[in-house]
């Protein structure tokens, strides 16, 4: 059969660069590339190697960060017999309510009122867990001898007025003392009425709360209040982050060896000091 001179010559076969058959060759040959065995490795390892040294490099030093971020420094474990209590310090401002938190996050854990705040509480939250919880003193002596015992510090911070100058003094005194676990409450956010400046004074309060410690550190904020006490789903929410953390053992306070004493009392009986005197 004779080729008509005007028929225009084929187009040369073009491979897919997009689309459902480029997709499936691209698929086919990676898979190809899965399948070549260790032998076929180490008979031409100059056609397994990276193309790139700089990209060799970078691949290797992420392969070593991420080993080293998955192994812990090993930490001595001092402790012996029953282990003490976890030390919760609430921190704030006069009239912020920390009396009133600790006495909501008792009633959370033991289910029973606390009709004042006196010294130290006790309570136990899990099999092998016991929580301490103190009121910080508003005077510079209570606050350094509350940071080195704090495990976790609970700063309270008054939403309508903002930052004062105790909760810096207080953030200052904590990072020379090891730093421990910080967490935030915002309080009396019920007396905004607009919602728009409420969620701006959130978000204000948030980051400048976060430019203090770090990004992305845990603020809680109390609406308000229902017969005298906070919400119980916010005080649940703060309850269950403080049973699920993990505190590990500062290195300051192994190298700074200290003693706190809450009270004290003199046992001598009197007739020996009149003898002696």
């Amino acid at each position: 059969m004779a080729v008509d001179s005007t028929d225009k010559a084929q187009k040369p076969h073009r491979v897919r660069q997009s689309g459902t058959s480029a997709r499936k060759k691209s698929k086919s040959d990676k898979k190809k590339k899965q399948d070549v065995s260790e032998d076929q490795r180490k008979q031409n390892p100059k056609a397994f190697a990276f193309a790139s040294s700089v990209k060799a490099k970078r691949l290797q030093s992420r392969a070593v960060e991420k080993e080293q971020r998955r192994l812990h420094v090993p930490i001595i474990d001092r402790s012996y017999g029953e282990p003490p209590p976890f030390v919760i310090v609430v921190h704030g401002s006069p009239k912020v309510g920390k009396s009133l938190l600790i006495k909501s996050l008792v009633k959370h854990y033991t289910k029973h009122n606390l009709p004042d705040v006196r010294g130290p509480i006790t309570i136990v939250s899990g099999k092998q867990r016991r929580l301490q919880f103190v009121e910080c003193p508003n005077d510079i002596n209570g606050m350094i001898d509350a940071a080195k015992v704090a495990d976790l510090a609970l700063l309270l911070i008054d939403g309508s007025y903002g930052f004062e100058m105790e909760t810096f003094e207080f953030l200052n005194i904590l990072q020379v003392h090891g730093f421990p676990k910080v967490m935030g409450v915002l309080t009396h956010l019920d007396s905004f009425k607009d919602v728009k400046k409420l969620k701006k004074t959130k978000q204000r309060l948030k980051h400048r709360f976060w430019t203090e410690i770090y990004d992305g550190a845990k603020l809680f904020y109390l609406s308000g209040l229902l017969h005298g006490k906070y919400l119980k789903r916010e005080i649940h929410n703060l309850a269950r982050f403080i049973s699920v953390m993990k505190f590990h053992p500062l290195s300051w306070r192994t190298s700074h060896p200290y003693v706190l004493v809450d009270r004290f009392e003199d046992v001598t009986p009197p007739e020996r000091v009149q003898y002696k005197s």
